[in-house]
């Protein structure tokens, strides 16, 4: 059950309706998670989706590293709505399950190959220590290029945003779905 009132609904503002107009309009073809909640300020909500929309669709990263640093993300914040929207991400960028179970489980995917090693190493760092070390730094740089990284940088702080406020607002997921853990607030009493 979400702690706020979720759009879209029918006390929507023309500012908002613009808004989500604009992002059902866009390469994402629909508006869920946390731009439910953040069409209660328009404004916030329409630069949301403008950099969202820069850092999915928009970047150096092919779709099969974007995705394997957003489950890293996802997972690293314990946040089971983007664990369930980009798992499905994953296997269309052709993730194999092996990788993605692995990267539910907190371990590292065996056999990566030396971009997605990369990758995942420098998300998993950024997430565990909010910089990562001289070493991961330096091998990301030399396998995708400068802006790339900071692509990359700017693509694990967005979706950690992303999952502090599905989390936070508690976004349900699809009626049906299992989530693949508990939300942090919740994970005391699914033990």
């Amino acid at each position: 059950m979400p702690r706020i009132p979720l759009f879209p609904n029918d006390t929507m503002s023309p500012e908002q309706r613009a808004v989500h107009d604009r992002i059902v309009s866009g390469p994402r073809g629909r508006i869920q998670g946390p731009l439910r909640a953040a069409l209660h300020n328009p404004e916030l909500a329409d630069k949301w989706q403008a950099l969202g929309a820069l850092l999915r669709y928009g970047t150096g990263l092919p779709p099969r590293l974007s995705e394997i640093a957003i489950l890293v993300t996802g997972r690293a914040c314990n946040s089971p709505f983007e664990w369930y929207a980009h798992r499905a991400e994953a296997e269309k960028a052709g993730i194999e399950q092996p990788v993605i179970e692995a990267i539910l489980a907190g371990a590292e995917p065996p056999g990566l190959s030396a971009d997605d090693a990369a990758v995942y190493r420098y998300a998993v760092e950024l997430n565990r220590h909010n910089s990562v070390s001289d070493a991961t730094y330096n091998v990301a740089l030399a396998r995708l290029g400068a802006r790339t990284v900071v692509e990359l940088t700017a693509l694990v702080g967005y979706y950690t945003m992303v999952a502090m406020t599905l989390n936070c607002h508690e976004i349900p997921l699809p009626e049906g779905v299992v989530p693949a853990f508990a939300l942090p607030q919740h994970a005391a009493l699914a033990e």
